[in-house]
């Protein structure tokens, strides 16, 4: 079985960098973008089984992104896990209403990342 795949999007490249050694760790096939257009142009190069979005980037937010993917028919099987640092609880029900599976806001606990993550991927979490 080939291994997961992962678009994570998030223009901080402090957080990136760390959320990416994490992820990494855990075998995924992981690739980045750091703006909402190239998610966009990423998505439609190859889908990922799971995308790390976060709300707010240049060019488009995380929401934008979340909509597209949802209006598309050939990536609503994709699951989203956002994040973000303005962490109220209206900014995660706004995620979750646009169809994000899965909500954390920033700073989290790295096990709460990697649980998420392979909760959503159907995988156990310290598989």
């Amino acid at each position: 079985m080939s291994a997961k795949s992962i678009l994570l999007v998030e223009d901080e490249d402090n957080i990136a960098l760390a959320l990416e050694f994490l992820i990494g760790r855990k075998g995924y096939r992981l690739r980045r973008v750091a703006t909402g257009n190239d998610a966009i142009a990423a998505l439609a190069e190859e889908c990922p089984d799971l995308v790390v979005l976060d709300v707010m980037l240049p060019e488009r937010s995380g929401y934008e992104i979340c909509q597209i993917i949802r209006k598309d028919p050939s990536l609503k099987h994709l699951k989203i896990l956002m994040m973000t640092a303005r962490g109220g609880e209206v900014e995660r029900r706004k995620g979750l209403a646009l169809g994000a599976d899965a909500f954390l806001t920033k700073p989290f606990a790295t096990s709460d990342l990697t649980n998420e993550i392979s909760a959503l991927l159907g995988e156990t979490p310290n598989g």
